[in-house]
């Protein structure tokens, strides 16, 4: 009988309170670790771009023997390594950013520009995920030469920056939103 009645701290508005920001904690943690993988992949990504390039110097001059495929594959993992790795710049909130206008702003000021910032990002990461996946689908028929890859794999980190865009966007305009606006007679 004592499961079905809760008393208590963690009962009425403030239980809600907690639960809310215990599932926000959740989502933060989520948005860092899939940033922290996406630097991950990207840095692989690096490597693996380096070792091919090598591989076509290497096979180019001292095999006399140029591989072909080496550049395809670059291409592919530039696109990679640049959006999916761009992505996590805006989860770190340091990519792109133009601040000096922000910081000399009054507080409200500064506080609306931030709120338009997060909308705006998050407006961008909706679009690019749906026109990039569209792009996908509408490649993904036809082969990219001398590796025989969909050619829609080009586009699909694209999406995946858009998606991370909006999801960062989500967190940063949850915190906002929970942040208590600072009473600015208590600032020196």
């Amino acid at each position: 009988m004592n499961s079905m009645h809760s008393t208590g701290a963690g009962s009425g508005t403030h239980g809600a309170r907690r639960g809310g920001a215990e599932i926000f904690r959740l989502f933060e943690r989520l948005l860092d670790l899939l940033s922290k993988l996406s630097l991950c992949v990207s840095g692989i990504g690096m490597v693996v771009l380096t070792v091919i390039f090598g591989w076509l110097v290497f096979g180019r001059y001292v095999l006399n023997a140029t591989p072909t495929w080496v550049e395809q594959v670059a291409l592919l993992l530039v696109s990679l390594i640049g959006f999916v790795g761009a992505s996590s710049g805006v989860h770190e909130r340091s990519h792109l950013g133009v601040s000096f206008f922000r910081d000399v702003a009054p507080r409200p000021v500064q506080r609306v520009m931030e709120l338009l910032t997060y909308l705006i990002m998050g407006g961008f990461g909706l679009v690019m995920m749906v026109q990039t996946y569209k792009l996908v689908l509408f490649k993904w028929s036809t082969q990219i030469p001398l590796i025989d890859l969909p050619e829609g794999l080009r586009a699909v980190p694209l999406t995946f920056c858009g998606a991370a865009c909006l999801l960062y966007s989500i967190g940063h305009l949850i915190r906002f939103f929970r942040e208590k606006t600072p009473d600015p007679r208590n600032q020196s």
